[in-house]
């Protein structure tokens, strides 16, 4: 009888391409997910913060991703690592408020003042500066950077080393990294510095969006790729079924 061939259930032409194009995704997919990685290895850095000199930003404990830099590119505003000797053996996090060639002191209407200019930061812990030490304004040698803690009232930074002969100013040269992102807890992507834009340009964020998005994606389609084939199995079951309970 004529109803009886509504049980064939061989793949056509659309069962093949479908295999192919899922074959495809998860060929594309794992490409994207571990190009993202791969990417992250090489352009960032992660560190686990020992103390709570940065707090609120980033907290005793934390986990960041810090984006390899060069001296160079640091900006005012930006929270870097870097190593000096003459501060600890270990790798360090603060904040930059001031680059060669910039006049720095606080406080002034209880604020931060760079080149006469007050600083808003709304990074800093509720009561803000206010009860920190004071400093006489200090004059940044070139190649160098006045680096303070979030937390100013314990952060051991360029206020503790104001004495040393570089006046508590580090190196450029002695930044490996910048800071993008607090990983753990996912407080995500650092707020960028605003108050200090009238000063001057602004560090750009590094690649870590793109790198989350290409992950991501490629996560998505390894998955969809790889669900393709028990998904039209079991689809092409139930057809096979009702076709033959409508020969039935």
């Amino acid at each position: 009888m004529g109803g009886e061939s509504t049980t064939g259930t061989a793949p056509g032409a659309g069962g093949r391409t479908g295999q192919v194009l899922s074959g495809l995704a998860v060929a594309l997919g794992l490409v994207l997910f571990l190009g993202g990685f791969g990417w992250a290895a090489v352009v960032y850095r992660p560190y686990t913060v020992p103390t709570g000199s940065m707090a609120p930003t980033i907290g005793v404990g934390d986990r960041v991703l810090a984006e390899r830099v060069d001296g160079a590119q640091v900006r005012r505003g930006d929270v870097v690592v870097f190593k000096d000797a003459t501060w600890a053996d270990a790798p360090v996090l603060k904040r930059v408020v001031a680059v060669g060639g910039d006049t720095v002191a606080c406080c002034t209407d209880g604020r931060l003042t760079v080149n006469g200019t007050e600083i808003e930061e709304p990074y800093l812990p509720d009561d803000g500066p206010a009860g920190a030490a004071d400093f006489p304004t200090v004059t940044v040698p070139e190649g160098r950077l006045f680096l303070l803690g979030d937390e100013r009232h314990s952060s051991l930074d360029s206020t503790a080393h104001l004495t040393d002969a570089a006046s508590g100013t580090v190196a450029r040269d002695a930044v490996t990294a910048r800071v993008d992102a607090v990983v753990w807890p996912v407080d995500g992507m650092l707020e960028r510095p605003s108050g200090f834009a009238a000063l001057g340009a602004l560090s750009d964020p590094g690649p870590l969006r793109t790198i989350v998005i290409l992950a991501v994606g490629g996560a998505v389609l390894v998955l969809a790729g790889a669900a393709y084939g028990p998904v039209a199995k079991r689809v092409a079951g139930r057809s096979s079924w009702a076709g033959a309970a409508r020969v039935g």
